[in-house]
């Protein structure tokens, strides 16, 4: 093959393999529910080597949304751990109870930033695990979280990548 045609069979193949790719990258979400929080009062660790440490227990909470309503129990928390003035990495637990009375946990890690403004910005990564045959495929569901503090607590909407 001459190197004309080889060039243009290379072009061709490219062109291919990037509109693929391309079309490939767009992120689709759906939402799944809006949970919020209402924490008891904090148990403060204080400073340990990885950082300031803060235990924010559940103290009960409800779960809305189009795919999941019901109650958060009071039998989870937040082992928040402060890095510095603006960030916090958050790993959470706690458990769902479901309208028709199926268990879910949940669980995620993720930031809270403090923005210049003193806003904050709250990202996670939930994980869930069930038994029931009902809500089963969110053992397979990839979901993002956004959160904002409300009075006495914490609220974010949970989406699924789909």
């Amino acid at each position: 093959m001459n190197n004309t045609k080889y060039f243009k069979l290379r072009i061709f193949l490219v062109s291919l393999f990037v509109s693929h790719f391309a079309f490939a990258q767009e992120l689709k979400y759906e939402l799944l529910f809006e949970v919020k929080a209402v924490l008891d009062t904090p148990i403060r660790v204080g400073k340990t080597p990885l950082g300031t440490r803060s235990i924010h227990p559940v103290k009960s909470g409800t779960i809305e949304g189009p795919k999941i309503k019901g109650e958060l129990l009071p039998n989870g928390g937040d082992w928040l751990l402060t890095l510095d003035s603006t960030t916090a990495k958050l790993d959470v637990r706690a458990v769902i109870k479901t309208v028709e009375g199926e268990i879910i946990y949940i669980s995620y890690s993720g930031f809270r930033h403090k923005n210049p403004d003193g806003t904050y910005n709250y990202r996670t990564n939930p994980i869930f695990e069930t038994s029931s045959k009902k809500y089963d495929w969110l053992n397979y569901t990839i979901a993002v979280g956004v959160g904002r503090k409300i009075e006495g607590g914490l609220a974010y909407y949970i989406y699924a990548i789909k």
